[in-house]
């Protein structure tokens, strides 16, 4: 299998800084393409996404895709706004992804019951295969590919 696209969906935790580099070794081995995507998903009014806040996002991927594209990947990044399971996979389906590399953040029982597992539902719905990364995989890995 040849990958053209590497579609990963980044939520600026804790976790997206290995997930980050794990996906940029894979697209730079393979000559992929890396879209690095984040989705704002609706706040309540009196949380309304600020200025501030929209400046933060684009900075953060601004420096995600320079630390990417120094490993050698070829990068683009999207921003979306929404649901973030289905404008992930509605992603990989407008600017076809071969794979989608998204981060797993370990939630069970009742937060998960709660909250949803986004990375689940992209399993679950993706029009491509999905790597799913846990965020101690992440590090292992890039550190035996460097």
């Amino acid at each position: 299998m040849k990958l053209t696209t590497v579609l990963c969906p980044l939520d600026f935790s804790a976790a997206s800084e290995p997930l980050i580099r794990y996906a940029t070794a894979l697209a730079a081995a393979t000559g992929a393409e890396l879209r690095l995507v984040h989705v704002l998903e609706p706040q309540p009014k009196a949380l309304t996404a600020s200025a501030a806040r929209d400046l933060e996002v684009a900075r953060q991927l601004a420096t995600y895709r320079a630390t990417a594209e120094e490993a050698g990947a070829r990068v683009s990044t999207v921003l979306l706004q929404g649901d973030a399971a289905t404008e992930i996979v509605d992603e990989a389906k407008r600017h076809p992804a071969d794979l989608v590399v998204i981060g797993a953040h370990g939630q069970t029982g009742l937060t998960r019951f709660l909250m949803g597992s986004t990375a689940e539902a992209v399993v679950r719905a993706a029009p491509c295969a999905t790597l799913l990364v846990k965020p101690c995989a992440a590090d292992t890995a890039y550190r035996q590919s460097a």
